[in-house]
């Protein structure tokens, strides 16, 4: 097979260029490529992916692409939009191919998966269809799209005649006389004109602009029913054949619960649409207004679902709403009604904002930011991720989960401004304030729980503002034996806590986990005859027994002034959040000499990495090598679905590929398992439970550094991260790499999520 080049659009807005391993064929609802420079071969999902890019080889000598009927322009989820022929007669269920208009395109062709689309359209113009099909002739157009043009460009003035009598001659004479008396009256707007000259009421004017505005607002296809030169089926039907939709009768069919769940009321009322299917994530909705460019994005918000339309006609869809939503077309008798099921959702900050001044909009996008939180929470999110786009993209709002990134919502770009507003009153800062960085925390309440967020807001380039939400709610105390420890490493840890004294650390970037072990640790060694001091910025983990506080920065309050009161404190056990700085390592280590047991963090890649880190802080190493207990380093990686993951036998390549990555000799000295017939690993599918990606949940693995003689005797001569790695492998030690492909074997995870956290 020829070496094919390929790119990679995932739905989480990553991307990767590889190579194809094997043929395309979307009917196996995966793509095996070869990694860019190496032999490493990886399979992805088409559920990961928006769509495949194939590039063009410019030496191949390919002809440009034949010209099809069907030009059409695509719209991804993330925004793109591509011009693109559709090749007739494709029966693919999950998406299907398309070339680029553009000769000079870079890619050959491109295969757009269903799920990553947003819209879709054909290039033809409306009147294009309706001619095509004889409803309208080109003089019927003409004058038609004539009329939408006034409608666009009729002054207040003119409309002001036409609907009260007066001649425009009168209007036209009040206004210039107006405008010779002075600049003050120039400037002036004209009903006010009319209405001081007395020509006119205020509701007169009023009435006027607002048929102004509706006018501008008038589509071609609206215009065109009010002329009667076509009826709002057929504008529906042409409408359909443009954007690919169904037109659906909705007396010929029945809604299905599962569909009608998933908006509410107020929503398919305010919206005039009506859900029908639901299919797994993508739900079926009919609307007699398909052009509306927000739509899209308001409902997939709203049911957090793919969404396909499909048309029906206005009268339609009101009379099956007053069918399937009684309560929602009975008469409101008070606000409460409005809010329904959100009002147990209560936001806790006091607000400078009285309630009876809040505006409709102003209730619309307080609801959302609640509904955005309260969602992310639900969905065990640890951080929200607000992201506006340049000018009126999307304003993407993403969840990371399980460590990664996903595009949660994508919300019209009119609503950026006021929801990063609404978090910043939420967290008291400064709404004025948009050159600066600003943090803050914000306190709701889901039923009976507290949920704490801390942001971050950031400018961004283009004016923009970016936000970013902590979760500090999700985590808890874990029992040891839950961390997903291999045997050896557990006896160990414990071993380490079972000591009177020494410093015990826990190394790894953000969010790999520190935290949660270190109180696990905590939690194993905590019973009442044990004093048990923590100083956490900010504490996410509570534990009874434990006496813990909260540093301030702000005011003096950090990380060495908590360690020296702890010691004036009689403490048996301390654990200090994070050593940020050479005193308070230093400090530590003296307490730890002292007859008490210290835990702490640091931002370290490795176990060996960090005994020379400290080393180059300033810290003795004699001190040092007398107080280490043991180093844990540790990544979270993701773990596969249990639902879905399939067992397979791995080829003998892939075996290897294990070996090398593990290392020969350690894998033989470790005793792994053999190449056999019998070898068994799992692999990712993808299903409901996972949402399509093969993965749910996530494990740590570990690399326990203990603080043996012989790594003592090294760490007091001051031996380099490589000579401490080779001792604590010899003593026993298994890297996180190495512990990773354990938990492979074991069925637990696979290479991919192994080599995205390990070096």
């Amino acid at each position: 097979m020829r070496e094919e080049r390929i790119t990679l659009k995932f739905m989480d807005g990553e991307e990767l260029t590889a190579t194809l391993a094997e043929s395309f064929d979307p009917g196996k609802n995966d793509v095996e490529v070869l990694l860019e420079d190496t032999d490493i071969r990886l399979g992805y999902p088409l559920p990961d992916l928006i769509c495949i890019l194939f590039h063009r080889d410019p030496s191949s000598g390919e002809l440009p692409p034949a010209k099809f009927d069907a030009m059409e322009e695509v719209e991804t989820i993330s925004g793109v939009r591509y011009q693109v022929n559709i090749p007739p007669r494709q029966e693919i269920s999950g998406g299907f191919f398309a070339v680029p208009v553009d000769t000079g395109s870079p890619w050959l062709r491109i295969f757009f998966c269903n799920h990553g689309i947003k819209d879709r359209k054909n290039r033809k113009f409306l009147g294009d269809f309706l001619e095509a099909k004889g409803l309208v002739s080109p003089d019927e157009m003409k004058e038609t799209l004539e009329v939408q043009q006034k409608l666009r460009t009729r002054r207040v003035g003119e409309i002001i005649a036409e609907q009260n009598d007066i001649p425009q001659e009168t209007i036209d004479k009040t206004v210039a006389n107006a405008t010779d008396r002075g600049r003050a009256l120039a400037k002036a707007r004209i009903g006010d004109i009319l209405v001081a000259a007395g020509l006119v009421t205020r509701q007169q004017v009023e009435e006027a602009i607002s048929t102004q505005k509706d006018g501008k607002k008038k589509r071609i296809g609206e215009l065109l029913i009010d002329r009667g030169l076509i009826t709002e089926d057929q504008l529906l039907n042409a409408l359909a054949e443009k954007f690919r939709l169904r037109h659906v009768d909705l007396e010929k069919i029945v809604p299905s619960q599962a569909a009608l769940a998933t908006l509410t009321g107020e929503i398919v009322t305010r919206l005039q649409v009506l859900p029908i299917e639901k299919k797994n994530d993508l739900l079926v909705v009919v609307t007699s207004s398909p052009t509306d460019p927000n739509l899209i994005d308001s409902l997939r918000f709203s049911a957090n679902c793919r969404i396909e339309l499909g048309v029906a006609t206005r009268a339609q869809i009101a009379k099956a709403i007053e069918e399937y939503y009684p309560a929602a077309t009975a008469p409101k008798d008070d606000v409460g009604t409005l809010i329904g099921e959100l009002a147990e959702e209560v936001v806790t900050v006091e607000e400078e904002v009285e309630e009876n001044r809040l505006s409709e909009a102003d209730s619309q996008i307080i609801r959302l930011v609640n509904n955005i939180l309260i969602d992310a929470y639900q969905k065990n999110a640890s951080d929200i991720h607000f992201e506006p786009g340049i000018g009126n993209a999307p304003f993407r709002i993403r969840y990371r989960i399980d460590g990664v990134c996903r595009v949660a919502h994508q919300v019209s770009a009119t609503f950026k401004q006021a929801i990063l507003s609404r978090l910043k009153i939420m967290s008291r800062l400064d709404i004025a304030e948009r050159r600066r960085p600003q943090s803050g925390k914000i306190m709701i309440r889901s039923g009976k729980r507290n949920l704490e967020f801390r942001l971050e807001i950031t400018p961004s380039v283009g004016g923009q503002e970016d936000a970013v939400l902590r979760l500090l709610a999700n985590a808890k105390a874990l029992p040891l034996d839950d961390l997903r420890f291999s045997a050896a490493n557990l006896k160990n840890f414990k071993d380490c806590l079972a000591k009177p004294y020494g410093v015990v650390l826990c190394v790894g970037p953000t969010g790999s986990g520190k935290t949660t072990t270190l109180h696990s640790a905590l939690g194993h060694i905590n019973t009442p005859d044990r004093k048990i001091w923590t100083a956490e910025d900010p504490v996410e983990i509570t534990q009874a027994g434990l006496r813990q506080v909260q540093v301030n920065a702000k005011i003096g309050f950090t990380f060495q002034a908590a360690l020296r009161s702890f010691l004036r404190a009689d403490p048996d056990v301390i654990m200090i959040g994070e050593m940020r700085d050479a005193e308070t390592a230093k400090t530590a280590i003296e307490a730890s000499l002292t007859g008490h047991l210290v835990f702490s963090t640091l931002h370290t890649n490795s176990a060996p990495e960090t005994v020379v880190r400290l080393i180059e802080m300033g810290m003795d190493p004699i001190n040092f090598a007398e107080a280490m207990l043991g180093v844990l380093a540790q990544r979270l990686a993701r773990k596969l679905c249990n639902e879905c993951k399939q067992p397979y036998h791995p080829g003998r390549q892939e075996y290897e590929d294990l070996v090398l990555h593990y290392g020969k000799e350690w894998f033989e000295l470790h005793n792994m398992p053999p190449y056999s017939e019998n070898l068994t690993l799992m692999r990712k599918v993808g299903c409901d439970r996972c949402e399509g990606s093969g993965y749910s949940g996530r494990l740590g693995i570990h690399e326990l550094l203990m603080g043996t003689e012989n790594l003592k005797r090294a760490i007091k001569r001051q031996a380099t991260a490589e000579e401490l790695r080779h001792i604590g492998l010899e003593d026993g030690m298994t890297t996180l790499k190495m512990d990773g492909l354990a938990k492979i074997f074991m069925g637990i995870t696979d290479l991919e999520q192994i080599l995205r956290v390990c070096l």
